[in-house]
């Protein structure tokens, strides 16, 4: 059987009750520029900032009154964007909860993992991903732990003697 030979996610696309609201939230939490804003604005395209994609979210208007998707329902659950440095993660954490949208915090040994949602409801990760070097018997593993990110920062960040 043929596999499709995936590198990477490039972008995603989410419908949202109004895209200029969610784009606004994107744009102040994320750091993602509007790369275009379509049919009167109910189509808008982002691109992060160190972004190389055209655009890396899509955000699809579909009214006010559109309901959101029961718990525990078939369907996307969440989206997993990653951030160059384990400082980078500290600062997203930061961010989240200044703006009122972190969920929870992970630490998953190959990765350390922020969790929130945007104001529709869509639920997104923001990780770090560990050296692959690093990951010993966890490659083979799912933990899920309570995530301290000052220790994390301490042990993986530029300033760590040695990870």
């Amino acid at each position: 059987m043929s596999h499709v030979p995936v590198a990477r996610l490039n972008h995603a696309v989410l419908y949202v009750r109004d895209a200029q609201a969610a784009a606004e939230f994107y744009g102040r939490v994320f750091g993602f520029e509007v790369v275009s804003s379509e049919f009167g604005g109910q189509a808008v395209f982002m691109r992060a900032a160190s972004g190389e994609n055209h655009h890396d979210l899509g955000l699809f208007s579909v009214g006010a009154g559109a309901p959101r998707p029961p718990k525990g329902s078939t369907g996307l659950y969440h989206l997993a964007w990653e951030v160059p440095t384990i400082e980078d993660l500290a600062v997203a954490a930061q961010a989240l909860s200044e703006a009122g949208a972190m969920g929870g915090a992970s630490d998953h040994g190959v990765s350390k993992s922020l969790y929130g949602a945007d104001p529709d409801g869509n639920e997104f990760e923001i990780m770090w991903r560990v050296p692959r070097e690093a990951w010993g018997d966890l490659e083979k593993r799912a933990v899920i732990a309570p995530l301290d990110i000052d220790a994390e920062v301490k042990r993986w960040g530029r300033d760590a003697a040695c990870a």
